[in-house]
């Protein structure tokens, strides 16, 4: 009696962890910017990351980093959304996000050896996040009429970045596609 009992209890309490882990929002996804974090959880929150939903979100980066050395916070800031969703379960075929680089921030799209050549020879920071966020699906975008008061050649631009006409032009398209327009 006593060794069905203790094989009883343990049959509850492993079906009981697997509901659980089944039922929580996306233990152990994998994250799809590696190095970055996803938004904590928090306990009893209503509104999560829907699986079924398709999130569609133009990110509009404006802003330089404090300095040239450092990481565009606009870049991470996107790196954490896209994380989140991952986190919770959102396929990345549900995942349109696209980030549109203009005014101050325009300087992030070039290579290294023109960031370099640029900015005292600083290494662009941005490289490695901007590859990361294209292969999590995200699409890059630079106002063309920044590229143009950067004195920025085009063939200067990083190969995952696209050149646009305009920033303006860029976002009100993408909106019309249905992205929903976010500053950074």
């Amino acid at each position: 009696m006593n060794r069905i009992l203790k094989i009883w209890s343990g049959s509850v309490v492993l079906i009981l962890s697997l509901a659980i882990f089944a039922a929580a929002p996306a233990w152990g996804q994998e994250l799809a910017v590696p190095g970055y974090p996803a938004a904590k959880d928090v306990p009893g929150a209503k509104q999560l990351p829907n699986p079924a939903t398709s999130y569609k979100v133009v990110f509009d980066i404006g802003t330089a980093a404090a300095s040239p050395d450092k990481l565009n916070p606009g870049l991470a800031g996107v790196a954490k959304f896209v994380n989140t969703l991952a986190k919770y379960g959102v396929p990345k075929e549900h995942r349109k996000v696209a980030i549109v680089i203009h005014q101050k921030a325009t300087p992030i799209v070039l290579d290294d050896q023109a960031y370099a050549a640029r900015f005292g020879g600083a290494h662009n920071p941005n490289i490695a996040l901007i590859q990361s966020l294209t292969r999590a699906g995200v699409a890059f975008h630079v106002c063309g009429q920044g590229v143009l008061a950067n004195h920025i050649e085009p063939k200067t631009i990083q190969p995952e970045i696209q050149l646009d006409l305009w920033a303006l032009t860029t976002m009100v398209d993408l909106e019309t596609e249905g992205y929903i327009h976010f500053s950074e």
